[in-house]
């Protein structure tokens, strides 16, 4: 609707679809900021207590040191500075079981963040009508950026515990098949290690068997293995090393998709994507180049020198434990309000920042289901899970963040999460 005396636009069709409903995110954080009191376990961001600002001081000191021109702060290079784009291919193989001698620097892109990786790509290879095969579950924003740009996004068969069933993966494409090019997915989309929202990590096997599924039924399928919350690990490092690495997959178009926010700093923005596929790397700058020909230089300029000084590996160790504690602390007020004893489950995370619970059958989480409105009462936030499924179904789950709320903040969310659970119970029985 427009304003008296306003023009009216004409959007295009892209646009339409994007118009079409407020972002879930936008949802949750205009809930948090019209009401300071409630406690937030929705929110995936770090913990402000954690950001390293020491880091990024000393950085930005050596940059003034050693470039007195102050090339770090003109424009960059559209694929990213070089010296980072080698220092990230150092630290890859620096992974259990990651063996990439043919990977260098340039097989790198740097981006704003994964999230424009992630946009970018969906543009490379999807028109709008086309489907993208997801996990089930599946990070809730990727499934919004999907249908913003009029792709359907299609959970792959899955296990009752989540693991990849990859005879119903060659079912699934036979079929897809069968009815033609305009029925098959145009892109595949996992999460490797400590999945958003689940935080299981893919085993060795089940990339084995997805990667034979593909091989025999669509060996030209882009795969995309997003590796966000790798290096957040709490005891050892994921020991499955990345699809660029397995033998398996080799030949077989794979874009690893990996961020520096997360387990560094959110507010520098900066990802990156590795790919042995020259078409699909190229391709990703073209369009690059068209958005913002270079991500910022003084960002690179500084995770540069965050890297080569060896205080992102120190800032690792330090949060690694940090988080651990913090993932305990929720489950273990969560265990103490009695929340399992009345039916609800989740496996403990061995890494990320997410809690994924599975609430007893027939309590609704949803936006219009007793739990959200229960939780609003109780003043404390969460993801419904079935935003995290391609088909809104199943409507039982939750996501609970234990990274940004501090530490001191936690157990009170859990405890009116508790209460919130129980309260949607007792209506239910009524």
């Amino acid at each position: 609707m427009t304003r008296r005396g306003e023009t009216a636009l004409r959007f295009s069709a892209t646009g339409q679809l994007a118009l079409r409903e407020e972002p879930v995110i936008t949802r949750l954080m205009t809930a948090v900021l019209e009401r300071p009191e409630l406690l937030s376990l929705a929110a995936g961001f770090t913990d402000n207590s954690q950001l390293p600002a020491d880091s990024v001081d000393r950085a930005a000191a050596a940059l003034r040191a050693k470039d007195p021109g102050k090339t770090y702060l003109q424009y960059g290079r559209n694929a990213g500075d070089p010296a980072l784009r080698g220092a990230l291919a150092a630290h890859l193989r620096t992974f259990p079981g990651e063996t990439l001698p043919d990977i260098g620097a340039d097989d790198f892109l740097v981006t704003n963040g994964s999230q424009q990786l992630l946009y970018m790509t969906v543009q490379l290879f999807c028109d709008p009508g086309d489907t993208v095969w997801v996990e089930a579950p599946s990070y809730f924003v990727f499934l919004e950026l999907l249908r913003g740009l009029g792709v359907r996004p299609v959970s792959m068969p899955v296990t009752p515990d989540g693991v990849i069933d990859a005879v119903g993966c060659c079912r699934q494409l036979r079929a897809w098949r069968a009815k033609g090019v305009a029925g098959r997915p145009r892109l595949a989309y996992l999460m490797g290690a400590f999945a958003n929202p689940s935080s299981r990590s893919l085993a060795a096997d089940e990339k084995t068997a997805l990667a034979e599924a593909l091989r025999a039924e669509a060996p030209d399928l882009p795969v995309v293995e997003d590796m966000a919350y790798r290096e957040l690990y709490f005891g050892e490092p994921p020991g499955v090393p990345s699809m660029l690495s397995m033998e398996v997959w080799r030949g077989h178009p794979v874009l690893y998709a990996g961020t520096l926010t997360k387990p560094f700093a959110t507010g520098l923005k900066t990802g990156y994507g590795v790919t042995r596929s020259k078409t699909w790397r190229e391709g990703l700058e073209r369009i690059k180049g068209h958005q913002d020909f270079g991500s910022s230089q003084y960002a690179q300029a500084l995770l540069r020198e965050v890297m080569q000084s060896g205080d992102y590996a120190r800032h690792l160790r330090g949060v690694r434990p940090f988080y651990a504690e913090k993932a305990a602390l929720l489950e273990r007020v969560l265990e103490e309000a009695g929340l399992r004893t009345c039916g609800w489950d989740w496996e403990s995370p061995a890494g990320g920042l997410l809690l994924w619970l599975r609430a007893p059958d027939g309590l609704d989480t949803s936006f219009d289901g007793r739990l959200w409105s229960a939780a609003m009462e109780e003043s404390v936030l969460y993801v419904p899970g079935d935003l995290c499924f391609a088909e809104g179904v199943p409507r039982n789950f939750v996501r609970l963040s234990f990274g940004a709320l501090a530490a001191d903040r936690i157990g009170e969310a859990a405890q009116r999460f508790a209460r919130a659970a129980a309260r949607a119970a007792a209506r239910a029985a009524d």
